[in-house]
Parts: structure tokens; C-alpha cells; sequence
């Protein structure tokens, strides 16, 4: 089906940036809200932001004035009637929801395709009343939309798939990259991002590392532009909290059980940036020092030529990848032994995690760290564990991630879009998958069920397999 005008029933910062979005794209856009001062509002920060877009060389200023020119406002719902799709943009309370869906329904007529831009209530139970609901669909934007590149498009279990294509090529003429995914808890971004932030609390649950130093890890060894705890307090810890809730008690899954680290910050009044304070202190200062560029090599010291067996540093200290186990479990009571994690290999690392286990003399860890930094890497000192820090949180990426394909909630190169393009991650879960190899992955995993027991840690069905494929 063609479609020429899209409705936007709901005028705050997402509604007004798929307007905003859709006016850009040759649409004619129809926003509406019961609120008159904020479809007032939204009309005039979408025009402004137009013009402010032709100003920073987005787009043209003719651009810009054909795309104010096709913005619509609805005082009524009955504005709608006309527009060929609708995207529901409405605050996320089901019954909200579900009534302004059941009203759509009847306002536009079975030949409009209704959308929901819901990140974490069920589509089937929005359009659960609609007639013919087999025209609706998910349509799930990320904050901001006309920044965010990424659409999840999810099918309710009746949804159509004309409805599927039309919601498809409409988020293509929008710009968006939009992936297929199953109508479950947190489709398939959220779902598959959950280990990021919770992995970490763990880990400083478990007194691994600090948040700084897990944040730090994270960035200088894995790429991302952002540590977990920075991240929490961007999105503020009481909405990640909240997320974290609504997961756990819609699934029941044990592994998204909220942690009570966030709770306590939460009762505390520390709840990120927007109030000044959560993991870390935001005043006029920045909240950490720039990160350091590596140290320069030195050329004396040569990588080991087997990846698996033990490192051997000057002194006689042997450091051992600690992707089967923790150090103590690993090398017992060897004073010479230090444990490490390098990803996604020790050539490829920009950063090297160390842990000392119980037995570890001083001597061992003062040579050891100048070995890996003569490689020119990054050092950072941890808690002896499985996988340490960024090893456990990748691991746990990745496992989720093939939890989610198997479950066929999308395909794998779907989530891998999703991850990067929702959460600007540096990898998606299955390239990190490539990048490691399966069975370090699924080491680090199963060495986490048998140290530290519980569901948390259960393998997935399709990573084991993968590890045995890649085994033969």
C-alpha cells in the first residue's frame, strides 16, 4: 500500500521527532495530541529545529521550508482519518495505549496501517481490541528519532505482512534502518543490551572492580563510547532501574533480575545527570579525565606465539588467560601466577585486565605489568574472576544475543544492527561472537555457572552449538 500522510498521534520529544522525520521525507505529516499546548509546543520546536537543521548544513534551507510546509497539526483525532499510516507516540501505560489504538481504529478506518512506537509493552495486548488487527504493528523509534537510525518493526501475532512491509519501507523513505523483530519483552535492542548494565552492576556487586574502573575497561578495551555506569547515569539510573523491573517481572528470567545497587542510589536521590549526581559527580568539572592513548611498544618484547598457553614475562611470572576460570581456580596456589583478559585478542587488545589470586606474590604482579604494557597496552588491575570485566560483559552479550535467535526473536545480523545502531555499540553480539570465538565464549560462561552458580549463567542452546561448529 502507498503511503502519502502519516499521522503522529502524541506531541512530546518522540512524537514530534517522527513528525519532524516524516515531514523530511516527502511525507505529509499529521501530528496530534489531546494536550493543546503541547501539539503547540511540538509545532513550533519542530519548525525551529527545520531551520536550525539548514543552519548546520543537514539539510538545505529549501529542504527545510518543503518539509515545514508539509507539517500538518490535528486539533482533533478526527485529523487523522486521512492518513494511510498512524503511528501511536503516546506515554508508555498500556491502557493508555490500548484506549488510543481502540480510538484510532475507529477514527481511520480499516485501511490504515496503526503503529505503536511502544519500547516495552507488547503490541498484541496495544491492538488486543482493534478490529482487523492484523494492520497493526510496532514501529519502535530510538530517542532522539531524527538522530537515532535504527526502527524496530514488530509483528503482534495477527500483524499482516503487507503491514510488516509497508511499516518496512516507510521507515526506509524515513532514512531509518529497520530490522524485523518478534513482538517480546524489549524486542530486540533492549533485550539484547540488558547484560551491558547489568553484568557491570555485578560486577561491582561482586567487588571485581569499581564503576570507574569498570567504565574505563569498557571504553579503552572495548571500543565503546561509553562505560555502563555513564550510561546509566545519562539515561538516569531510576529509568534504567524502572526498564530493569519491567523486564524481570514480565519474563521472570533470572538473569534480568534487577540489581539492588541501583536501587540504593534510586532512594538515595542519585539518579544521574539530571540530578547532579549517581555513579559519578557532574558539576563544572567532567566527570572523569580524557582517556590516555596507549603506551608506545617496546620493540624488545615479542607476543607469545600460542594464544592458549600461559603468558611467560621477565622474572618467570606466568600470566594465564582467564577464560576457563578464575586464577584461583586455574593455577591454585602458584605464586608466580597472575591472570589476564585481552580482547578480542592479546595482538588486537588496546587494553589489558590483570587479577592477582590469593597466592600471587608481589614480585609476580610487578612483572607482569610492565610485560603487557612493553606490548603497548593498557593495564588495569581487577578482582581475580571468570573473564574478569569486559570478558564477562561480552560474554554475556553474546549469549543473550543467541538466546534471542534462537527464540527467533531476529535474525543475527538484525540484532547486530540493532546493538550498533541502538546503543552505539562498537560490535554487535555475533560480530563479538566472530571476533572472540565461540568457545571462549561459552567458556567464560560456563566457568561463571560453576564459580558463581545460579540460572544466571546458563549457556544458550545456539552458542554451544556455534562453539562445537567452530570446534570441528
Amino acid at each position: 500500500m502507498g503511503v502519502a500522510r502519516i499521522g503522529v498521534a502524541g506531541a512530546g520529544t518522540m512524537g514530534a521527532g517522527i513528525a519532524q522525520l516524516a515531514c523530511l521525507g516527502g511525507f505529509v505529516a499529521v501530528i496530534h495530541d489531546a494536550d493543546p499546548g503541547a501539539l503547540e509546543a511540538a509545532e513550533e520546536r519542530i519548525r525551529a529545529d527545520l531551520l536550525r537543521g539548514a543552519d548546520r548544513a543537514r539539510w538545505s534551507l529549501s529542504d527545510a521550508e518543503a518539509a515545514s510546509s508539509r507539517l500538518r497539526v490535528a486539533r482533533d483525532l478526527g485529523g487523522l482519518a486521512g492518513c494511510e499510516l498512524v503511528i501511536e507516540a503516546a506515554p508508555e501505560d498500556l491502557e493508555l495505549k490500548r484506549e488510543l489504538f481502540d480510538r484510532l481504529a475507529e477514527t481511520c478506518g480499516p485501511g490504515t496501517v496503526l503503529a505503536t512506537n511502544t519500547s516495552s509493552l507488547p503490541v498484541g495486548a496495544i491492538a488486543a481490541r482493534v478490529e482487523s488487527p492484523e494492520r497493526a504493528c510496532g514501529m519502535h523509534f530510538f530517542n532522539p528519532p531524527t538522530l537515532m537510525e535504527l526502527v524496530e518493526v514488530v509483528a503482534g501475532e495477527a500483524t499482516s505482512d503487507a503491514t510488516l512491509a509497508t511499516a518496512t519501507e516507510v521507515a526506509e523513505r524515513l532514512g531509518r534502518t529497520p530490522i524485523r523483530s518478534a513482538d517480546v519483552v524489549g524486542f530486540i535492542a533492549n533485550r539484547c543490551g540488558r547484560p551491558y548494565t547489568l553484568e557491570a552492576l555485578r560486577l561491582v556487586g561482586e567487588r571485581i572492580a569499581t564503576p570507574a574502573a569498570v567504565d574505563r575497561i569498557v571504553r579503552l578495551g572495548g571500543g565503546y563510547r561509553m562505560g555502563p555506569f555513564e550510561v546509566m547515569d545519562l539515561v538516569g539510573i531510576d529509568v534504567n532501574l524502572s526498564v530493569a523491573t519491567s523486564f524481570y517481572e514480565q519474563a521472570g528470567e533470572e538473569r534480568w533480575r534487577p540489581h539492588p545497587l541501583q536501587a540504593r542510589l534510586v532512594a538515595e536521590g542519585r539518579l544521574g545527570r539530571k540530578t547532579g549526581r549517581g555513579w559519578y559527580s557532574y558539576g563544572d568539572e567532567p566527570h572523569r579525565p580524557e582517556d590516555p592513548e596507549p603506551p608506545d611498544p617496546d620493540p624488545e618484547i615479542e607476543l607469545p606465539g600460542d594464544p592458549i598457553a600461559p603468558v611467560v614475562a621477565a622474572g618467570g611470572a606466568r600470566a594465564y588467560p582467564l577464560e576457563r576460570g578464575s586464577l584461583e581456580t586455574i593455577a591454585g596456589d602458584d605464586p608466580d601466577a597472575v591472570g589476564y583478559v585481552a580482547l578480542p585478542t592479546l595482538a588486537d587488545a588496546r587494553l589489558v585486565e590483570l587479577a592477582r589470586g590469593p597466592a600471587t606474590s608481589d614480585e609476580a604482579a610487578a612483572d607482569a605489568e610492565p610485560y603487557f604494557r612493553g606490548l603497548g597496552k593498557h593495564v588495569e588491575w581487577v578482582a581475580d574472576a571468570p573473564g574478569l570485566v569486559l570478558g564477562r560483559i561480552v560474554a554475556q552479550l553474546v549469549n543473550e544475543a543467541c538466546f534471542a535467535a534462537g527464540d527467533r526473536v531476529g535474525l543475527p545480523d538484525d540484532i547486530d544492527v540493532a546493538l550498533r545502531l541502538g546503543f552505539n555499540h562498537p560490535r554487535g553480539p555475533f560480530e563479538w561472537g566472530e571476533a572472540i570465538g565461540a568457545e571462549r565464549v561459552l567458556a567464560i560462561v560456563e566457568a561463571l555457572g560453576r564459580e558463581l552458580a545460579g540460572d544466571r549463567y546458563l549457556p544458550a542452546s545456539l552458542l554451544r552449538r556455534w562453539a562445537d561448529e567452530a570446534a570441528t
